[in-house]
């Protein structure tokens, strides 16, 4: 699990797809000091999320993974701290109206994913056997 400030760090790195400290620190909401960025990237770079690239005597941090596969373990949490680890739950809350409103656009979207699981769900099965 990474923290709000991990988390915020590994935005900008990821919308930038490179960046240094310093434009780390001035993308950020309410910044640390920049020794404080330095500490987190170092940390970031022992969790395995980053990487450094030395560039004009300075340091270039880049994401290790994609922000999908990163992105997993987050929503498995999450899954199972609020949703007793049911995905369908999940799904149940955003179609709630009391939750707010998905598009039509959204909607269909969701029922093609839905429907593309299903097609490749039945392509393992069968390729099992």
């Amino acid at each position: 699990m990474l923290s709000r400030r991990e988390r915020q760090i590994m935005d900008v790195v990821y919308e930038r797809e490179r960046a240094t400290a310093a434009e780390i620190q001035a993308a950020l909401p309410d910044p640390p000091s920049y020794s404080a960025i330095r500490a987190t990237l170092r940390i970031l770079e022992d969790k395995g999320h980053l990487r450094h690239e030395e560039e004009n005597q300075r340091y270039v941090f880049l994401p290790v993974v994609t922000k999908k596969r990163a992105s997993l373990p987050a929503l498995k949490h999450l899954i199972d701290t609020f949703f007793e680890g049911r995905p369908e739950r999940v799904v149940a809350t955003l179609l709630d109206p009391s939750a707010g409103s998905l598009s039509k656009e959204e909607l269909d979207r969701m029922s093609e994913m839905i429907e593309q699981a299903r097609v490749e769900q039945v392509k393992k099965e069968r390729k099992g056997k």
